[in-house]
């Protein structure tokens, strides 16, 4: 998997720009707040339909612009891509491949494959459940596209079954309200069966990913910790059942349901379900989170992300491209050289930074150097 050029139109800080990756390693050398980070993001959106550092469309688009666009041509082994993402303030976007216009994310999405290591991922150890939720999908979608559908169903599902319970809550509280009590009881009865149905698929395919990530994850971490730390990742569902049978996970998922009931209503809020679900590390026993250093951290998180590249490689039988968003400077000397040393070669690479001393000179004599300035990129 290559991805021989990139274009943008009105996206971020660059209003025309066309960029061709000439080797397998491409460095993005550029003081701060000059683009450089927006190039990877623009690869990530092509990959994921997704931005780590944004969920708004309008914050993607050149400031004063109503459109931007993406384009990105991509070699595989079966074959070329041209991949096309029109956005628009206000609007929906408009997917092409190969100059058609798409109906649906699903047709879209694993055209390419990327895996982004950016600063801001130390939030996967430090930050909230959500983060890690949004890690897990992420990988997911990219390792099965059908699952971005899987997730959109599931979502809305808990959005109708949230706004009924909010009137329900209503009548626990004494408020007026206009609808029938009883039809109402009888709905949440139907809106649970259908987060029941979506939500088990969530659940289920979460908890095989993790399970095959975990030993690759496990590898990588005691050859960087040079075996003096072992590494455990721990899936905590919200819906607990020892069986990967669908029956089994539709069953406790609906017990679990029951024994909430009353305090949904209370709370009209969703108590039950994938949405609450967590993801623990722990190193040597410790939690990762609470107990980890800062090096210990960095470890774990670069542990993940070459896991994420040889899984997404194992499962899709090409390698991905790897974003590395400045990570290097975030690193100590025997991190950056088991990364540098992992990718060599074998995964096309982009790579942000400020300064070009963490490179070797084979690395260096290997990569396409270019300059970022200003929205506007050129040779070195």
């Amino acid at each position: 998997m290559y991805l021989k050029t990139l274009y943008l139109h009105n996206f971020r800080n660059y209003l025309e720009q066309s960029v061709e990756f000439e080797q397998q390693k491409t460095i993005l050398l550029g003081n701060n707040a000059q683009g450089k980070s927006n190039i990877l993001e623009a690869v990530e959106l092509l990959a994921t339909l997704k931005s780590h550092r944004t969920n708004r469309d309008r914050d993607l688009i050149f400031e004063g612009k109503k459109t931007g666009q993406i384009l990105g041509n991509i070699e595989r082994t079966y074959g070329k891509s041209d991949l096309s993402i029109i956005l628009r303030s206000p609007g929906r976007r408009t997917l092409s491949l190969n100059q058609e216009n798409l109906h649906r994310h699903l047709e879209f999405l694993g055209s390419i494959n990327v895996v982004v290591f950016s600063s801001l991922d130390l939030d996967l150890v430090r930050g909230s459940p959500d983060v890690r939720r949004s890690w897990l999908d992420t990988l997911l979608v990219q390792l099965e596209p059908i699952y971005t559908h899987i997730l959109h169903e599931y979502y809305k599902v808990l959005r109708q079954r949230n706004a009924l319970l909010k009137k329900l809550r209503k009548k626990v509280t004494g408020e007026k309200i206009d609808a029938n009590p009883a039809f109402q009881i009888s709905q949440l009865s139907l809106w649970d069966q259908q987060l029941v149905e979506i939500g088990s698929r969530v659940t289920r395919r979460r908890a095989r990913v993790i399970k095959r990530l975990v030993s690759l994850a496990q590898t990588w971490h005691k050859n960087i910790s040079g075996r003096r730390e072992f590494l455990e990742i721990t899936y905590l569902p919200n819906i607990l059942c020892d069986s990967d049978d669908p029956t089994q996970v539709k069953q406790a998922f609906l017990d679990k349901i029951e024994q909430h009931r009353i305090a949904e209503q209370q709370l009209g809020t969703s108590l039950v379900g994938p949405h609450r679900d967590d993801v623990r590390f722990t190193i040597n026993q410790a939690s990762a989170k609470s107990s980890g250093s800062q090096g210990q951290q960095r470890t774990l998180v670069l542990s993940l992300k070459l896991s994420e590249l040889q899984l997404i490689e194992e499962v899709i039988g090409e390698s991905p491209l790897l974003l590395l968003d400045d990570v290097l400077a975030e690193l100590d000397p025997n991190r950056q050289n088991q990364l540098l040393g992992a990718i060599q070669g074998r995964f096309q690479t982009l790579i942000t930074t400020t300064h070009l001393h963490s490179f070797n000179a084979q690395w260096l004599q290997s990569s396409q150097i270019l300059k970022v300035k200003a929205g506007k990129v050129s040779f070195c």
